[in-house]
């Protein structure tokens, strides 16, 4: 799906946007600069004025492309996924760490060559102004949208608060409109009480009212204060227990995943860090919390990464959660962020993390306490039969949920 990007690119980081030591890399450094004293990083734009001038087809060269291969080349050889490059276009384009952003407040997407609303945001400057689920964009400030891909869209939607953009619009009953819209702050909640098919339902397809149910999909500086407050209505209103879905989770923050495990715990580790020489930092719950005592059941797929990780071994760990769905993606580093001269940004592994029980999860993952399938990205996935949720109701329920049980309960 070309879903977009006013919303959060797949990032499995964890700690993603921590500051760096020296404030960056600088844009002004010398690309035949060397840290070994035996490699011409020149050589690069060496071969590129070759292949410029010799090359047979070079009338189909694309001097961009080869500086983003270029990187890639560079970072692949280094066989470590969290440290990557996140080219400028991608950069601007995303929500970043504080889960908010300047534009209309809006998801797009390119059908049939044309630049689709998906939906506004609740109380966005777009849903306030009039635009509408299945809008189709003809214009932008006069310009026509035909052939745009979403990424330039969104660049030409989004800018600063308090400035305007207008949008030509073809609504679904045929009617256009010009809308003009004054941009604003635009927060993107990242816990959500809808359940799939927008209703908690057990495996016979009836209603369960007794239980409560959260997403969280992504770690952002709002999420913990979103998951508090969610947790307070789910204790006051006597429910038994908690569901908590992690699925398609990429991670975020480091404190604000920390911050979050805590709500749920009254004491014990969250995890540890383990520095280049082993040096180890423990990050402890502390006493007291909304939801230390209710039962709660974590589902996880191959797509919950860093922060999903670590929230679903810390409570795994200490005794307050079942993880049910499938084996997790397995990202166990700390990554900070680096901005780049051209507009993009760095980001590069310099710690790795260990569950309570002390085990490091790169590239393995956390393998659930019960294995269920299918997850919300499989092709078999129904969400009005959703396997893995109906399982978390049985087992909160007292019911053994219809699975074999993973070879090992440690994540």
């Amino acid at each position: 799906m070309l879903l977009a990007v006013l919303l959060l690119a797949l990032v499995y980081t964890l700690g993603y946007v921590s500051s760096s030591d020296n404030g960056g890399i600088r844009a002004q450094e010398n690309s035949s600069a060397n840290t070994s004293g035996n490699v011409d990083f020149a050589t690069l734009q060496q071969i590129v004025n070759v292949l410029e001038r010799d090359y047979f087809s070079r009338d189909q060269l694309d001097e961009q492309a080869l500086y983003q291969a270029a990187i890639r080349g560079m970072l692949d050889s280094l066989n470590d996924t969290g440290t990557f490059y996140i080219d400028p276009t991608t950069n601007r384009t995303t929500t970043g760490p504080s889960g908010s952003f300047e534009g209309i407040g809006a998801t797009v997407s390119q059908q049939n060559s044309q630049i689709v609303i998906v939906t506004p945001f609740l109380n966005s400057p777009a849903a306030e102004a009039g635009i509408r689920p299945g809008d189709i964009i003809l214009s932008v400030d006069g310009e026509s949208t035909q052939g745009w891909p979403v990424d330039k869209a969104v660049l030409k939607i989004r800018g600063d608060k308090g400035t305007k953009v207008t949008l030509s619009v073809k609504h679904l009953d045929g009617t256009t409109a010009d809308i003009t819209i004054t941009r604003d702050e635009v927060h993107v909640d990242s816990v959500s009480s809808d359940p799939p098919g927008g209703v908690l339902r057990d495996a016979s397809g009836a209603e369960v009212t007794d239980l409560a149910y959260i997403r969280i999909s992504e770690f952002t500086q709002r999420t913990p204060e979103e998951v508090e407050k969610a947790v307070q209505d789910v204790e006051s209103s006597g429910k038994k227990g908690l569901i908590i879905d992690l699925r398609v989770n990429p991670g975020g923050l480091l404190q604000e995943t920390v911050d979050t495990s805590d709500l749920f715990l009254d004491s014990g580790v969250i995890l540890i860090e383990q520095d280049r020489d082993d040096n180890e930092t423990f990050y402890r719950a502390k006493p007291g919390g909304p939801a230390t005592h209710i039962p709660i059941v974590i589902l996880v797929d191959e797509f919950s990464a860093s922060g999903a990780e670590v929230l679903a071994a810390a409570l795994h760990d200490n005794g307050r959660a079942t993880v049910i769905g499938e084996n997790s993606f397995g990202k166990g580093t700390v990554n900070i962020s680096q901005p780049l001269g051209d507009g993009g940004a760095l980001y590069v592994t310099i710690r790795h993390w260990l569950t309570p029980a002390g085990v490091q999860i790169n590239d393995v993952g956390i393998t659930p306490d019960i294995r269920i399938t299918p997850g919300p990205l499989d092709p078999d996935y129904d969400p009005l039969n959703d396997h893995q949720l109906a399982a978390a109701i049985e087992q909160l329920h007292g019911q053994t949920p219809s699975s074999q049980p993973a070879a090992t309960a440690t994540p």
